[in-house]
C-alpha cells in the first residue's frame, strides 16, 4: 500500500494556517479503537507526546475539551474540582461528534464547531513537540505545545492518571 503523504484540508488545518502555526502532517492507517497508542506506535513516537482530544461535559451538559497524554487517563473528579464544576463526564460519541464537528477518533481541538473551554494537562506544555489530531481519523499534526495556550487559549490543569 502506498504511504499517504498529504491529507486534504480539515477545519483543524484551516484554523492552524489562519493562525500562522507551523505544523507537520502525519497521516497513518486508522484502526477502530486503536487510539493514541496505535497512532504513536505506527508513527514511531512516544505515546506520552501524542495528545488526545476528549470532549466531555459538566453536570449541566455544557461541553468542554480536555487535552491529555495518549497514555494517560483523565481524573474527572480532579478536573471538576479544578475548573469549579460539580462533575465532569465524557460525552457519548454522538454527542461529542455534534459538539466538536468531528468524528470521535478524529477530534481536534482546532476548528471546533461549537465554542467551548479547552483544558490541557499541564505536563503536555513541557514537551518539546506534540502530535495531536489534525481533524480526521488517521491524521495527526506535530507542532509546539505552546500553540495550545498561546493561540487556542487552553488553560492548564493537573488531572492525569496513569493508564
Amino acid at each position: 500500500m502506498a504511504k499517504k503523504t498529504h491529507v486534504s484540508a480539515t477545519p483543524a488545518t484551516q484554523w492552524l494556517k489562519a493562525q500562522k502555526v507551523e505544523f507537520t502532517e502525519h497521516p497513518y492507517d486508522y484502526v477502530e479503537h486503536g487510539g493514541a497508542q496505535h497512532s504513536a506506535a505506527t508513527l514511531g513516537v512516544d505515546p506520552f507526546a501524542v495528545v488526545k482530544t476528549l470532549i466531555m461535559q459538566d453536570e449541566s451538559a455544557r461541553p468542554l475539551a480536555v487535552l491529555m497524554h495518549g497514555n494517560r487517563k483523565v481524573s474527572t473528579k480532579s478536573l471538576a474540582r479544578q475548573i469549579g464544576v460539580k462533575s465532569v463526564q465524557p460525552c457519548l460519541p454522538e454527542v461529542a461528534n455534534r459538539h466538536s464537528g468531528y468524528l470521535v477518533g478524529g477530534t481536534s481541538p482546532f476548528g471546533l464547531k461549537r465554542s467551548m473551554p479547552v483544558w490541557v494537562e499541564r505536563s503536555v506544555l513541557a514537551l518539546p513537540c506534540i502530535w495531536i489530531n489534525g481533524g480526521r481519523r488517521g491524521f495527526l499534526v506535530s507542532l509546539s505545545p505552546l500553540v495550545l495556550t498561546e493561540k487556542l487559549g487552553a488553560r492548564p490543569v493537573d488531572c492525569a492518571l496513569a493508564e
